[in-house]
């Protein structure tokens, strides 16, 4: 069934070491658009220099990849490993001049940093120390993430861009979801006409009757635990079952309905406005 969305790129930015990284956050993006597409009226477009930059002379190669690229991007997702990449001219490396440049455009960046181990006798050693140089400033300049296996990065940079995509100003404007609404406007409706998605009702009204009134979150090897209530969400190991669920304990999660308990993201609560509408779900 057609709808209507607006399409927003989402640009990779890295150096060369982390291409596993890459794909993953392709990945993650169509895993987005899958539970939230339709309800949100947002696409989420991967670009990268790579996929959507054509051959072009007459200035620098880092500045027809702004250009053609960078200017054209609304979210910028950047990964370090080992090296921070190849001066410009302008900048250190072609990935810390499209930060600088998406950053000065007012534009949301989100910075990861992998912590994994890596044989010292591989690294060189110039790059290494640049990158820990530049990832001192940015701790200095703003909030970074850093991440110790693909797994981890995937399963944090999953629930940050629910949250960017759902709360940071940049997005507002085309919400079909509860996300973009204010609470007491979502009570004054009658629960047939609620924007949240079914998934997520559904989720929210088994929550209210669990006894704890608790949503369990939770990696391990091999799949996903979200249950609540003694039920299990998460068919096996089916990546649209888990898109579909992950995706509703965001709009859950961002709309005020449960807050997360400790800072591991494993355990989630009813609000009070949580329960309240849940009462009118359920009536």
């Amino acid at each position: 069934m057609a709808y209507d969305a607006k399409i927003y790129n989402v640009m990779i930015a890295s150096p060369g070491d982390v291409e596993l990284e890459r794909s993953i956050v392709r990945e993650v993006v169509a895993d987005w658009n899958a539970a939230n597409a339709p309800a949100a009226g947002k696409i989420l477009q991967p670009v990268g220099w790579e996929t959507h930059s054509a051959p072009e002379m007459g200035d620098r190669p880092q500045s027809i990849i702004n250009k053609q690229v960078l200017e054209k991007s609304d979210l910028l997702v950047a990964i370090f490993w080992t090296r921070l990449g190849t001066p410009t001219g302008v900048a250190p490396s072609g990935t810390v001049e499209e930060i600088e440049e998406h950053i000065k455009a007012g534009k949301p960046a989100m910075i990861y940093f992998s912590n994994a181990p890596v044989r010292l006798d591989s690294v060189d050693e110039e790059q290494y120390k640049a990158l820990r140089d530049f990832r001192n400033e940015c701790q200095r300049r703003g909030l970074i993430e850093t991440y110790e296996t693909q797994t981890d990065f995937r399963n944090k940079f999953a629930r940050h861009l629910a949250t960017t995509v759902n709360t940071h100003p940049y997005f507002a404007g085309s919400e079909k979801t509860a996300v973009g609404l204010d609470f007491s406007e979502l009570i004054a409706r009658k629960p047939t006409r609620q924007s949240l998605t079914k998934e997520a009702q559904e989720l929210l009204l088994e929550a209210s009757h669990d006894p704890s009134g608790q949503i369990v979150y939770l990696h391990y090897i091999g799949g996903l635990m979200l249950q609540t209530n003694n039920r299990q969400f998460v068919e096996g190991n089916n990546p649209r079952s888990r898109a579909l669920w992950e995706g509703a304990l965001d709009e859950l999660r961002n709309a005020g309905l449960v807050k997360m308990l400790g800072h591991k993201g494993e355990i989630f609560q009813l609000t009070r406005s949580g329960y309240e509408l849940a009462e009118l779900l359920g009536k």
